[in-house]
């Protein structure tokens, strides 16, 4: 199977092909190529009179290369070659334009700008900026008391959302550290900000105080209101890193077991409630290795009363 790009050898048989007076057309079916590919590469490689094979292979090496000299750059040392404080991005000519551009001058900057924007808009917004918007002032994962990461103290609880298909419905997943014992809720009328508090506000209400010490999330939008859910629940909760799903392994691995009965592209909206509780009660239920073949239900149970 012939790779993404032309080879040597393939450039020379296209070069014998051409002596032949050859069609495009019956190049690229010994080739097994588009005769698009045959007709691009000899005509970019001076025609068919001038094509040559190891000088056209040569030329695609070179442009290849990365990373490629941006073409502002390239302009300023051609007309500037000895001039080494003319070097500037164009990144930061834009920046130049809209802070300088104000009043009526603002004006005839912005029918001279391609975009016709007022504002400057950074080429790339990153993901942690926009999460930090909607989540504001969080208490990240380094804050968490050092207790939360030895699983000897029980309370510490991680969570998540598991997604449906087109990540247009999910549920609520909330593990106990020590015990791994699993709080499982659906979302039936979507998982937005206001929806999932409301499903932890449940899942938590009947918990002792003995095992309501701190809640683990990764930093989603789903998770806004989480001042209001600190407060409301009682429970302190802490954000994991940006990509770093790691940071909350009990509930990863959980949600890996609960795609048993969930798997990726199921419709969770047609999930009843009652299958989630059977689900909850099959996974609370199940001997764990980790927890020396005793259930999380068991395990938990005695972490109450012994807290008791």
């Amino acid at each position: 199977m012939p790779g993404v790009r032309l080879g040597v050898e393939e450039r020379q048989a296209i070069e014998v092909a051409l002596a032949r007076d050859e069609a495009f057309a019956a190049m690229a079916r010994r080739l097994g190529r588009p005769t698009s590919t045959v007709s691009r590469e000899v005509n970019a490689n001076g025609g068919r009179s001038e094509y040559r094979g190891i000088a056209a292979q040569r030329a695609s090496t070179v442009r290849a290369r990365r990373p490629k000299v941006r073409k502002l750059v390239a302009r300023l040392v051609l007309d500037h070659p000895d001039d080494g404080e003319m070097r500037v991005s164009h990144e930061t000519i834009y920046t130049s334009l809209y802070l300088q551009g104000k009043g009526g001058l603002k004006r005839e900057l912005i029918a001279a700008l391609r975009s016709g924007r007022l504002r400057r808009r950074p080429r790339c917004r990153s993901e942690k900026a926009r999460r930090a918007n909607v989540l504001g002032d969080i208490t990240p994962i380094s804050a968490r008391p050092p207790e939360a990461t030895d699983r000897a103290f029980p309370g510490h609880w991680e969570g998540d959302l598991i997604m449906g298909a087109f990540n247009r419905s999910a549920l609520v997943t909330v593990v106990e550290r020590r015990s791994r014992f699993l709080l499982l809720g659906d979302l039936p009328e979507g998982h937005d900000a206001q929806a999932v508090y409301a499903c932890l506000i449940e899942l938590t209400a009947d918990l002792a105080d003995s095992v309501r010490r701190s809640l683990t999330w990764d930093q989603g939008r789903e998770m806004a209101n989480w001042v209001q859910l600190q407060a409301d629940a009682d429970i302190d909760v802490f954000f994991c890193d940006p990509h770093s799903p790691w940071q909350r392994p009990s509930n990863e691995h959980m949600n890996g077991l609960l795609r048993q009965y969930f798997p990726k592209g199921t419709d969770l909206n047609n999930v009843s409630l009652e299958q989630v509780r059977f689900v909850a009660a099959e996974m609370n239920g199940r001997p764990r290795k980790v927890l020396g073949w005793r259930t999380p239900a068991e395990v938990y149970a005695d972490v109450i009363a012994t807290a008791a």
